[in-house]
C-alpha cells in the first residue's frame, strides 16, 4: 500500500487561534497498515500546550501505535501530522529494560543520549521526587522509582510535549497517584502538553483534561465527564467503566515518598483517617 504520509510544519493550522491553547500537534486521519489489517484508522487528535490528553482503551487497541506515529517514529499510510514548528519532545517509553550485568546509576542514565551538567540532572531528579537517588543504581530501583528515573530523564529537554506510554504500569496504587501528581507539576511548571496513554480509568478520569478513547479508531473523545456518559464508551469497557464514573477531587492533605509510602502534609491528617476505608481502588482516586 502507497504511503500516504505528510507530515508538516509551520503551517495555519498548527497554529493557535486567539484565546486558544496553542496546538503542539495534531493527527489528521491518520492511519498505519500492517500485514493486512489496519492497526490505526482513521484516527483524529490534537494536543494543546497545558492540557493533559490521555489516550484509553484495550490491549491491542492501537494507543502505542497511534503515539509513536504522532513522534514520527512510525510511517503512515494514510493522513497528516502537523507538528508545531522545533517542537520539542519528550518520551517515556512503557517498557523500559537494563543488562544487569552493566554498571548504570541513575546520574549516568540521565546522559545517556545527551549531556547534561550535574545542576541540571539534580533539578530533574528533585522535581520527579528522587534527588537522593541520583548515584543509585538502576537495577536496584523499584518499579517507581524506574518511571521517575524516566520522567526525570524526559525533562531534563525542558519539552513542550510530554509523552508517556502507560507510566504507572506496575506501580502500586499509592505509586500512582504520586505518578499523577508529578506529571501534572510538570506541566505546570514548563507549560508543556502531555499526551498520555493509560488503562487505569479511575485514575484517567480523576487527573486528566480530555480523553480520547481509542480502538483502532476513535471511539469517543471529550472531557472525562462528556466520554464517561457515552455509550461507546460504557460497551468498550463494561462494569469497569461504571467504576471509574465514582472518582472525585479533593485537596490534598498528603503526600507520598518514592516508595509510595504517606507522607503527611503540615495540618493535615493521616489519609487512612479520612478516605474510604474498604475499597484501595477508591481510596487511591479518593487521595
Amino acid at each position: 500500500m502507497a504511503s500516504q504520509q505528510a507530515v508538516m510544519a509551520g503551517i495555519s493550522g498548527g497554529e493557535a487561534r486567539k484565546g486558544e491553547a496553542e496546538t503542539l500537534v495534531e493527527a489528521r486521519e491518520i492511519g498505519v497498515f500492517r500485514s493486512g489489517r489496519w492497526l490505526i484508522e482513521n484516527v483524529s487528535l490534537s494536543v494543546r500546550r497545558g492540557e493533559i490528553l490521555t489516550l484509553i482503551g484495550p490491549n491491542g487497541a492501537g494507543k502505542s501505535t497511534a503515539v509513536r506515529a504522532l513522534l514520527g517514529l512510525l510511517p503512515l499510510d494514510h493522513g497528516t501530522i502537523i507538528r508545531r514548528p522545533g517542537l520539542r519532545a519528550g518520551y517515556v517509553p512503557q517498557r523500559f529494560s537494563i543488562d544487569k550485568i552493566l554498571p548504570l546509576d541513575v546520574k549516568r542514565l540521565m546522559t545517556l543520549t545527551e549531556a547534561h551538567t550535574a545542576s541540571e540532572i539534580e533539578n530533574a531528579l528533585d522535581a520527579t521526587g528522587i534527588g537522593g537517588l541520583i548515584d543509585a543504581p538502576v537495577d536496584r530501583l523499584s518499579g517507581g522509582e524506574i518511571q521517575r528515573a524516566l520522567l526525570a530523564r524526559a525533562i531534563l529537554r525542558e519539552p513542550d510535549l510530554l509523552v508517556l506510554d502507560e507510566p504507572v504500569q506496575g506501580v502500586d496504587f499509592a505509586g500512582q497517584i504520586d505518578m499523577f501528581e508529578h506529571i501534572r507539576s510538570v506541566r505546570d511548571r514548563l507549560s508543556c502538553g502531555v499526551l498520555l496513554v493509560s488503562h487505569d480509568l479511575h485514575l484517567v478520569m480523576a487527573e486528566t483534561d480530555r480523553v480520547v478513547c481509542l480502538n483502532g479508531h476513535v471511539c469517543c473523545s471529550g472531557t472525562p465527564q462528556s466520554v464517561s456518559k457515552s455509550s461507546e464508551y460504557l460497551q468498550l469497557f463494561g462494569p469497569r467503566a461504571v467504576q471509574a464514573l465514582a472518582v472525585y477531587h479533593h485537596d490534598h492533605d498528603h503526600a507520598h515518598g518514592p516508595d509510595g509510602g504517606v507522607v503527611p502534609l503540615d495540618g493535615g491528617s493521616s489519609p487512612e483517617q479520612d478516605g474510604p476505608a474498604d475499597n484501595p481502588e477508591a481510596k487511591a482516586v479518593a487521595r
